[in-house]
């Protein structure tokens, strides 16, 4: 009797762009793919799809030749959580959005940690209330961590730095996130991983390596 074909979950989206937008080439292409299967969509901007372990990357490419991105799924940064991008490209920072996605997303991390991002202080991709947010304002951007939005705890993320400039942001959000996958435990989501580990703590540690 042959093996059964382990099947794996995937994150598929349009990629970091106006909306959060697919279009006709991409739903057919997905449709065709599909077939019976169920599409799954969740509210962080992905749609899951199940594939064959061993053909991932050959899937990875077909999707990819028609714009659309794969994330995995599991214990990983998602794709950036981001916001309509309302007033143009770059008024809105896409640039420093794609970016910050082109970093993070896909990385291995001890539980599923959720980035977001919003283009003004209207805050429609709900960045601070996700693991590491990062808010636009006038010609800078406010990073924040530990942000919450479910159940008890419940809570608005901690302001790191106001006003940061591209790649003091990046560097910022890097070094954040080598602290958690070295002292995180298995399994400890971003929040927790926090209060065990200092909402405080963690901010300063951050800060004064990049004044070194």
């Amino acid at each position: 009797m042959s093996e059964i074909e382990k099947k794996i979950k995937l994150a598929v989206n349009g990629g970091i762009g106006f909306g959060s937008k697919l279009n006709a080439k991409q739903l057919v292409f997905l449709a065709e793919y599909l077939g019976d299967q169920e599409l799954e969509l969740t509210t962080f901007q992905q749609l899951y799809i199940e594939a064959a372990e061993n053909d991932v990357e050959f899937i990875t490419k077909k999707f990819n030749e028609v714009g659309l991105s794969v994330y995995p799924v599991g214990n990983y940064v998602k794709s950036l959580r981001h916001c309509n991008f309302c007033k143009g490209e770059e008024q809105e920072g896409m640039p420093v959005a794609k970016e910050i996605n082109r970093r993070i997303a896909g990385k291995p991390v001890p539980f599923t940690l959720r980035p977001a991002y919003a283009g003004c202080p209207i805050g429609c991709g709900e960045p601070l209330v996700n693991d590491i947010g990062v808010l636009k304002v006038k010609n800078g951007f406010d990073l924040y961590i530990g942000g919450n939005p479910k159940g008890a705890e419940a809570r608005v993320g901690k302001l790191v730095k106001a006003q940061l400039q591209p790649d003091e942001l990046y560097s910022l959000i890097d070094k954040i996130l080598v602290v958690y996958i070295k002292h995180g435990k298995k399994r400890e989501s971003f929040f927790k991983f926090l209060n065990r580990y200092g909402f405080d703590t963690l901010p300063e540690q951050v800060l004064i390596t990049e004044r070194l």
